[in-house]
């Protein structure tokens, strides 16, 4: 029952992941994307890249905290949407805003530090995607895995400030995103540190213990 309860939540997230693109696509069809469709394009999939990024780095406190170890399987789901949503943002860049313009689009990214920034972010997720499949983390043995897929807090921490950089203005939602991974960063550092804080507590015990004298019989 648990399993099939699992499957059907898994089921429904890759359903609900599809929604956002098909609302574009819907409004896009319709003539819904206000009076500035390719900047309406590029703020709705970028703001989708960064919500499935988030939703990804929050399943593993989530996990943690609630005890529930099968959400670590919806991970790779949020994950590669979130590299799904932010190709189509950089698509939409390179296709509908400069219509391929290879040399402008070259000289933008190397001289626009918003545009820099979320083309590097883009180019961290990649390796990411790419080495989600349960063959690659086999290939790569699990620890390599684990520290590549560390690389996932800078493709965050470039994606919010890509975002701030881009809206200039109202810098609510950036300011939502920064506060989200920062609390979802601050929890991994403060777990990391009580970890290490129970390892060093447990060395000096054993320390400790290894250093009381034996007592001869005699003395006994």
């Amino acid at each position: 029952m648990a399993k099939i309860n699992q499957r059907v939540l898994h089921a429904a997230v890759i359903v609900a992941a599809l929604v956002p693109v098909t609302w574009l696509a819907v409004d896009s069809a319709m003539g819904r994307l206000g009076a500035n469709p390719i900047e309406t394009l590029l703020h709705r999939t970028g703001w989708w890249g960064l919500t499935f990024l988030m939703l990804t780095l929050a399943v593993t406190p989530l996990r943690q905290l609630t005890g529930i170890g099968w959400l670590v399987k919806l991970r790779r789901t949020l994950g590669l949407y979130a590299f799904f949503y932010a190709t189509l943002h950089f698509s939409v860049y390179i296709g509908i805003d400069q219509f391929f313009a290879w040399e402008y689009i070259v000289e933008d990214i190397a001289e626009r530090p918003y545009i820099t920034l979320g083309f590097a972010a883009l180019l961290i997720m990649l390796p990411l995607a790419l080495t989600s499949t349960k063959t690659m983390v086999k290939r790569l043995g699990g620890k390599r895995w684990s520290r590549l897929h560390k690389l996932i807090y800078g493709s965050a921490v470039l994606g919010v400030i890509h975002f701030f950089w881009l809206v200039k203005a109202d810098l609510r939602e950036p300011a939502i995103f920064a506060a989200i991974l920062t609390l979802m960063l601050g929890y991994r550092i403060s777990r990391s540190f009580a970890r290490g804080r129970r390892r060093e507590s447990q060395r000096s015990d054993r320390d400790r213990s290894s250093r009381r004298p034996t007592l001869h019989p005699i003395q006994r």
